[in-house]
């Protein structure tokens, strides 16, 4: 069967997760505000699904159309064909978002998109009612500038959801979010790479993960190996390639650092749990103390910062500490990621590059030096 897809992802990263379903082989892929589209089959959602590390979940793309009423909603979504993916007794719950449409109200956009659903199903099926209690099959949509969007979601958890994050500090970055900071420190399979305010781990882990090309939902399900309409040898048959394309000779290793002694303890039980634990070295030690140990080093991190745990002053004492000791030095490169626009200024130096990205909600800009 041939199927469209879409990847939505974090504002900001939509040519990353571009570019990393094309090097997995993926068709048609094109890039837009806030979300990737491609197309493919059953062992293209498998694969989407255990190998990308920038995607938030990849959703069948069922239709896209306009609408301003609800009757124009109505009649273009009852003409989807779901019976080729929703059963008798399958669940098809109803979400999604309205943006700058004729139609804004989501609950009333909820009715009468379930209404449709169910009067398409109720003629196929010969039913008046559906008891809703198999395989979740998550419809979702989204109403922009009157566009219509509708997809089924296949991943059920997000993507960002490896597994292996069972605990973390009071302000973790998201593992997306963490995975893209490493992509644009260009991290390889060679490489150094430092966070020394590491918190519960998650950069240095991300970044091992991706050296060691481990698939970010290799160890995890997805909704959709529930439903009878998807094949489960896709899945077989991607994770079994999936793990045949781990490295394991390589030198990669990293370094975590943090004053939180609990923080640390997290970080080393989540390494455990990603499997790179042997990679990496954890250690309770201030920004203050941090120095250089190896000639070529890859720093990434994320620092508190006042609309996350610090005050604002704090903040910009720790970016004058960081300034202090992330020198210009040859073989040395820093990724930073804060939503502080004054950050150049307190840090001493302007990035050789700056990127623009979301964290959660957070307008954030990720500096990079290099030279």
């Amino acid at each position: 069967m041939k199927l469209n897809f879409s990847a939505p992802c974090i504002f900001g990263l939509e040519g990353i997760c571009a570019n990393e379903l094309k090097y997995l082989g993926i068709e048609n892929v094109r890039a837009e505000n806030g979300r990737v589209l491609f197309s493919g089959d059953f062992n293209t959602l498998a694969r989407a699904n255990i190998n990308s590390r920038y995607a938030e979940r990849i959703q069948i793309l069922l239709a896209e159309f306009e609408a301003r009423t609800f009757e124009e909603l109505f009649e273009n979504v009852s003409k989807i064909e779901w019976e080729n993916f929703i059963g008798i007794s399958d669940a098809f719950p109803v979400k999604g978002r309205c943006l700058n449409s004729k139609l804004m109200s989501v609950p009333d956009c909820q009715k009468i998109i379930k209404k449709a659903v169910v009067s398409r199903l109720s003629n196929k099926y010969m039913l008046s009612w559906f008891e809703e209690t198999g395989s979740l099959h998550q419809i979702q949509f989204l109403i922009l500038n009157d566009k219509v969007s509708v997809m089924l979601d296949t991943s059920g958890a997000g993507l960002h959801k490896r597994g292996y994050r069972a605990e973390s500090n009071d302000a973790p970055i998201k593992e997306t979010l963490a995975a893209a900071m490493a992509e644009l420190a260009r991290v390889r399979p060679n490489h150094f790479v430092c966070d020394p305010m590491c918190g519960s781990g998650t950069i240095v882990i991300e970044s091992a993960m991706k050296a060691l090309n481990l698939a970010p939902g290799i160890n995890r399900y997805f909704a959709c190996e529930k439903w009878s309409s998807v094949s489960k040898k896709a899945f077989d048959e991607e994770r079994e390639l999936a793990r045949s394309k781990v490295r394991t000779d390589i030198t990669f290793h990293a370094e975590g650092s943090d004053i939180d002694k609990s923080a640390l303890e997290t970080a080393m039980h989540n390494a455990e749990l990603a499997g790179v634990a042997d990679r990496i070295k954890f250690y309770e030690r201030d920004i203050k103390d941090f120095g250089f140990s190896e000639d070529y080093q890859t720093v990434i991190t994320n620092p508190p910062y006042g609309e996350r745990l610090l005050d604002i002053k704090s903040a910009e004492e720790l970016y004058r500490v960081m300034g202090q000791k992330f020198t210009r030095s040859k073989g040395k490169s820093y990724t930073i990621i804060t939503p502080d626009d004054d950050f150049e200024k307190i840090f001493g130096r302007k990035a050789d590059k700056r990127r623009k990205m979301y964290n959660g909600t957070l307008k954030c800009q990720v500096y990079m030096y290099f030279k």
